[in-house]
């Protein structure tokens, strides 16, 4: 709830149009707080939810299957979870073209839109952050994404805003 929070005083003063969330709990929390600062309602939206592991659901990566196209009972694969996810931000991104939008979602969603922003195929090994209440920019047009800054934590910093006068 502090990262929470401090993400929130950190886009206070941007000009953020709207402000949309996965459903789940972390999620819409952590949006509450942005909206809160923002005076924006948040708007929900399941394409913006963590992958669906179906029945390994809870289970170490050690036991889900890497094939890209494997997708357990109930759950779905990295191919669908990146699909989704591009489709959904290209759609929530069309709706304010040159407008600034923030979207609250999960580790696995932001790993997809940096892979996405940087054309990195969906299995390339990680070698980027996936902080928790990062600010990661990207740039949407209809060709795409593009990658502006990623896992900015400078706002979590416990001594983010002090100076030699408040020590």
């Amino acid at each position: 709830r502090w990262q929470a929070k401090q993400v929130a005083q950190a886009l206070a003063g941007e000009a953020i149009r709207a402000i949309y969330a996965s459903d789940l709990l972390r999620a819409w929390d952590t949006a509450i707080s942005i909206a809160t600062l923002t005076g924006l309602d948040v708007r929900t939206v399941e394409g913006l939810r963590e992958r669906g592991f179906g029945v390994f659901e809870g289970k170490t990566f050690a036991a889900v299957k890497r094939d890209p196209e494997f997708a357990p009972d109930g759950g779905e694969s990295l191919t669908a979870l990146r699909e989704r996810i591009v489709q959904t931000t290209h759609a929530l991104a069309a709706r304010h073209p040159g407008e600034q939008i923030v979207l609250v979602a999960h580790g696995g969603v932001m790993d997809v839109l940096y892979r996405a922003a940087t054309r990195q195929d969906i299995q390339a090994p990680r070698t980027w952050d996936l902080g928790n209440a990062a600010i990661n920019r990207l740039l949407w047009t209809p060709d795409g994404l593009s990658l502006v800054g990623w896992a900015d934590t400078r706002h979590l910093d416990a001594t983010a805003g002090l100076d030699e006068s408040s020590t």
